[in-house]
């Protein structure tokens, strides 16, 4: 994001077509970098998810807890967000960077909507009190449980798809409601090839490559394809909140001081 946003004053535009979350592509739609498009491979997604410049949310990440079944017994797994707190678990849990990681920032600042507002505050500080092993995205997060080096980790959950397949025990908290955030294909205002991007972002969306996804563990929204992961269609996802570059930029600095401490 901060690249892509040092390019627009420096007039030299590098890419043609950006996947990035809902949050860090809002931020940047509000500072012009990017060009109204939305496909016609639109049409097979839900109206709700469609936004009128930059076209779908073509998936949602669930984000939970994922852990490796070798290193902790399913019956001694946490339940909850709140059981990662138990002193059994220090030095135990992986997750990303709160004071780097965008989306990790979106997840932090939005788990009053699952949680409440005081029991999520109260949350916040007591994990990073824990001092949990703190990497710089989910995707290194879940590879650490997935290889038993820190046994459990808050990432997306589909990674149990990608690491399950690869010989790896791992699975994941079924938690019920789990926070979601929306990611976007979003075509550059600068594109340097704008007909090339617009021909990957309608591809891309098609029929094809949303089945690909769903086969991988994720959410995409296109109609009538579902994720390859046990129990997915019990998850209920709900949206995290989106920020501006300010909400960003106070998310930092307040957790700085509760994880960095």
């Amino acid at each position: 994001m901060v690249g892509a946003l040092a390019e627009l004053p420096a007039g030299k535009p590098a890419f043609d077509v950006m996947v990035n979350n809902s949050g860090a592509i809002y931020v940047m739609k509000k500072e012009g970098v990017f060009a109204k498009y939305v496909s016609p491979a639109a049409s097979a997604f839900p109206k709700d998810v469609i936004d009128p410049d930059l076209g779908p949310v073509y998936r949602n990440t669930p984000i939970g807890i994922v852990y490796n079944k070798g290193e902790i017994k399913p019956g001694d797994a946490p339940k909850s967000l709140e059981d990662l707190l138990s002193p059994k678990y220090k030095g135990k849990l992986v997750m990303p960077d709160p004071t780097q990681h965008t989306t990790t920032i979106q997840w932090l600042g939005s788990l009053y909507k699952i949680m409440g507002k005081e029991r999520a505050d109260k949350f916040v500080r007591d994990l990073g009190a824990t001092k949990p092993f703190l990497v710089e995205s989910f995707a290194p997060s879940a590879e650490r449980v997935s290889t038993g080096e820190t046994p459990i980790a808050i990432s997306l959950v589909r990674y149990v798809v990608t690491y399950s397949e690869k010989g790896a025990p791992v699975d994941y908290v079924r938690l019920g409601k789990m926070l979601s955030i929306g990611q976007y294909l979003a075509l550059s205002n600068k594109a340097p090839r704008p007909n090339g991007g617009k021909a990957f972002i309608d591809f891309f969306l098609g029929d094809e490559s949303m089945r690909i996804l769903a086969k991988m563990g994720e959410f995409v929204n296109r109609k009538g394809i579902h994720p390859a992961l046990a129990d997915a269609d019990k998850i209920q996802a709900v949206e995290a909140d989106d920020f501006d570059a300010k909400g960003f930029a106070e998310k930092t600095q307040e957790y700085q001081k509760i994880f960095l401490r």
